[in-house]
């Protein structure tokens, strides 16, 4: 039986509510808020741990299905009032359905399958950064690195435009990618810098043959001068119009069908 909050003053829900504001408590914590029927039930299907869940009469009508494995998973289960929603809604217009849960564990180095991998370098964009990992696990993509000062993976609007990709896809983050990609070399990757340069090898051309990082830089900058030098080769994406450049989350999902269409099959995919 779920208990019943009425109250936008309860302490469990203030805690729930900034979850999805913070990422500095999301990091202190180990939670994350989760927000939407279908994300929440995601979470749950995926196996993901949930301390608690959300749910508005309205959303425990329309959303029965999507809530049944949600409840089932949930530590603790609260049904709520609409201004109560209001509180924990990271949208204007919410489905009444919320979940804290816990991050996954995070994953050491030597744990990255050998397998293409894409690198994100300081991609501060919460939709670039979810729609990538939403691309990198429908195509296939062996894992995701995270370097430098990328948006936080947890945030709500990453975990909106991944579809769910965050419960599932292998991801692993580092420090520095000019540091960390001769220790994958060693283990026998290639490397590869995404650059907007018209002398850097197409990546229609590309040699896919073997497991691959192809490090991508964030929206404003690119790469830094450090990762391209430190990767064995430098990619570019031919494009014909008057665009100089592709936005991160379009730049890796081209990258990285190019990659499994080419290698993916080789290298273990």
């Amino acid at each position: 039986m779920a208990e019943r909050i009425t109250s936008r003053k309860n302490e469990t829900v203030r805690f729930a509510a900034k979850l999805g504001q913070s990422a500095s408590l999301r990091r202190e914590s180990g939670l994350f808020l989760a927000e939407g029927a279908r994300l929440c039930a995601d979470a749950a299907i995926s196996g993901v741990r949930i301390r608690e869940a959300y749910f508005t009469d309205r959303a425990a009508e329309k959303y029965a299905a999507y809530l049944e494995p949600i409840l089932r998973a949930a530590e603790r289960s609260f049904a709520i009032v609409e201004p109560v929603a209001s509180l924990l809604a990271c949208t204007d217009a919410n489905q009444g359905v919320f979940c804290v849960c816990e991050k996954r564990t995070r994953q050491e180095m030597q744990e990255l399958p050998p397998a293409h991998c894409l690198a994100l370098e300081t991609v501060q964009d919460p939709g670039n950064l979810g729609a990538a990992l939403r691309t990198a696990e429908a195509l296939g993509i062996g894992s995701v690195l995270l370097a430098g000062e990328c948006c936080d993976v947890y945030a709500p609007k990453v975990l909106r435009a991944s579809m769910g990709a965050v419960f599932r896809l292998p991801v692993f983050f580092c420090e520095s990618l000019p540091e960390t990609l001769p220790k994958l070399s060693a283990r026998g990757f290639s490397s590869c810098a995404a650059v907007p340069d018209a002398d850097a090898v197409p990546v229609t051309r590309a040699d896919f043959s073997r497991p691959c990082v192809m490090a991508v830089g964030n929206e404003g900058n690119g790469l830094s001068s450090e990762t391209i030098a430190a990767c064995g080769t430098r990619v570019t994406i031919p494009m014909l119009g008057r665009a100089e450049s592709l936005n991160a989350a379009s730049s890796a999902a081209i990258l990285m069908w190019e990659m499994m269409r080419e290698g993916g099959a080789r290298c273990g995919r």
